[in-house]
């Protein structure tokens, strides 16, 4: 084998190994161990990402629908629709963990969703101080209560179609010692930039849930943007998702 066929070769291999060891983008499959058990996450990545840059952080928790332990039902809906539509309106990475069947975000599935994050935020490049919180339906209560439970982790959250005081069913996780669950959700979190949106005509969630604590946010000086969609009913994630403003309003907050 002459010099210019083993250069050719080495050029090869060396090219091969590069891309061997390139980040993979778009769904990945991730898992995350919790009290013994894993559980199945998704991190979304843009094709545009490089470590050479902090990137902002989303996590986002589907609604009841998506629950589960396939791994990837939670892609494929609100966030999960968005991004595959219009990448690059989400310069950031993204986590989707998923809860459990007949669970809801408070306790476990809750920590899950947590550890998920922060095993995101060290398996990549990221920003500690531009993490955000956002989910639809079930997943809007878990919005609240992940802000309620760690206010400080987080730069902005946009709850959609969520609520707080729930029902017999998924009762409120603020304790009833704390008082009205709206005003002591709001004296937890008021601090944060709080985008909140829902349907006009949602007939699975009240939309007075979003409208008192949209109350309970100004009374207590929130910076809270209340964002009710006329004639929508419980798909309020599509059109909210599908905005350029919240977007834009989303990636400009920070962390204190």
């Amino acid at each position: 084998m002459d010099r210019a066929t083993v250069l050719l070769a080495v050029v090869v291999a060396l090219g091969s190994s590069v891309r061997a060891h390139a980040q993979a983008t778009g769904f990945l499959d991730r898992q995350v161990t919790v009290e013994a058990t894993a559980y199945r996450y998704q991190v979304f990545v843009l094709v545009a990402y490089t470590a050479d840059r902090r990137w902002p952080v989303i996590l986002f928790l589907h609604g009841a629908g998506e629950r589960g332990s396939d791994g990837i039902l939670q892609t494929e809906v609100g966030i999960g629709t968005a991004l595959r539509r219009e990448p690059s309106r989400f310069p950031a990475i993204v986590v989707l963990p998923q809860a459990p069947a007949d669970t809801r975000w408070t306790g476990v599935p809750g920590d899950v969703a947590m550890a998920a994050l922060d095993a995101t935020l060290a398996e990549f490049s990221t920003d500690p101080d531009r993490v955000y919180l956002t989910g639809l339906s079930l997943g809007g209560q878990g919005t609240f209560y992940l802000a309620y439970g760690h206010p400080e982790r987080f730069a902005a959250i946009v709850p959609i179609c969520g609520f707080v005081a729930g029902n017999s069913r998924m009762p409120s996780f603020v304790p009833a010692s704390d008082g009205s669950p709206y005003a002591a959700l709001a004296e937890r979190i008021h601090r944060l930039p709080i985008w909140i949106f829902h349907g006009e005509v949602d007939p699975v969630v009240p939309v007075t849930e979003s409208r008192r604590v949209a109350e309970a946010m100004q009374a207590a000086g929130a910076a809270v943007t209340y964002t009710e969609i006329p004639g929508t009913g419980h798909n309020a994630w599509d059109p909210a998702y599908g905005s350029p403003a919240l977007t834009d309003w989303l990636f400009r907050q920070h962390r204190p």
